[in-house]
């Protein structure tokens, strides 16, 4: 770890610790909304040597399919200084993807350029999403929402499909640290109906030297407005959770935003996280997710956005309860 990744977590990290992993996200939708994915490329360091290596997940949402191509962990490379990846000849960045992979399970090739991206604003003392919990040594997880929202660009073959990107919305974050936390839930939606908005929600339980907390961030974009929700700034939240469903109140010092999902249980996708040394499945992941969203000013009770979105990312991980309960 530099000061350089610390003041842009957008950056590879390099490992701490004898079991690490470092992920980047990034999610994918058309025009027209018929084809929802999301690939994950990252690398992932277990004390046992014969688990370290590098991957890039690919998850359809549209199809509920899933993928996990394991390459050798040497095949991971990371510039230094501006957001760029690559797993063997497949590279990754803020300015777009080229992807020439061929696998037994999966062939996916192509080029997508990322446009016009908005960031989660920051500062030198709250970086990235994340903000002072950066500077926080050996936490369990990290997290950094990359870009809120882009513009695509570009086509993808993918094993014999050739799927159309451009005009299409694209959304980057990720994780690194020693594990996934026990308990999480996850919302992500840039597909509304109406004015352009872009949504970015993560509640976890976080254990932290002697103790454990509820952590969230939510930011949501209108426009080209930020509104932050978020432990940071000292939001308060309440969450109800209905079989696959969650229903959010968040409420900061000026406004109030309600979050409400709508899914089918038969769409979730159960992917690869990190825990135990080991990449294993613990995650379920719904790309095809509908959200309610409203945001009010609680001094004048004037609705500010009011909207449903489509292609909206849902992702529960470990015991819901912790959450839920904020043990």
């Amino acid at each position: 770890m530099n000061i350089r990744s610390l003041r842009n977590p957008d950056l590879y990290h390099g490992r701490i610790g004898k079991t690490y992993f470092e992920g980047w996200y990034f999610k994918l939708v058309d025009a027209d909304m018929r084809n929802s994915f999301a690939l994950i490329p990252g690398v992932f360091f277990s004390a046992d040597q014969l688990y370290s290596h590098a991957f890039i997940q690919i998850v359809d949402g549209m199809e509920r399919t899933y993928r996990y191509e394991r390459f050798r962990a040497a095949s991971f490379t990371a510039d230094r200084h501006i957001f760029s990846l690559a797993v063997e000849k497949n590279s990754f960045g803020r300015e777009g993807l080229d992807l020439k992979m061929t696998g037994e399970d999966a062939n996916l090739k192509g080029q997508i350029s990322f446009l016009n991206h908005k960031r989660w604003p920051d500062s030198f003392i709250n970086p990235g999403s994340m903000g002072f919990y950066n500077y926080i040594l050996k936490m369990q997880c990290y997290s950094q929402v990359c870009s809120m929202d882009f513009d695509l660009k570009g086509k993808l073959e993918y094993n014999g499909r050739i799927i159309d990107f451009s005009g299409g919305r694209g959304y980057i974050e990720k994780n690194w640290g020693s594990a996934f936390p026990y308990s999480w839930v996850w919302v992500q939606c840039n597909n509304f109906s109406g004015k352009r908005a872009s949504l970015s929600c993560s509640l976890a339980h976080i254990p932290l030297l002697f103790t454990s907390f509820r952590g969230f961030l939510i930011g949501l974009y209108v426009g080209d407005i930020f509104y932050e929700f978020s432990t940071i700034n000292q939001s308060r939240v309440e969450v109800v959770q209905t079989g696959t469903d969650v229903a959010l109140q968040v409420e900061n010092k000026d406004h109030l935003l309600v979050i409400e999902c709508k899914t089918e249980s038969n769409n979730f996708i159960p992917l690869n996280g990190p825990r135990g040394g080991e990449m294993i499945p613990l995650v379920q992941e719904n790309l095809q997710g509908n959200v309610y969203v409203e945001l009010t000013e609680k001094s004048t009770g004037k609705i500010l956005f009011a909207d449903s979105g489509k292609c909206a990312g849902v992702e529960y991980g470990g015991e819901q309860m912790l959450v839920l309960d904020d043990a």
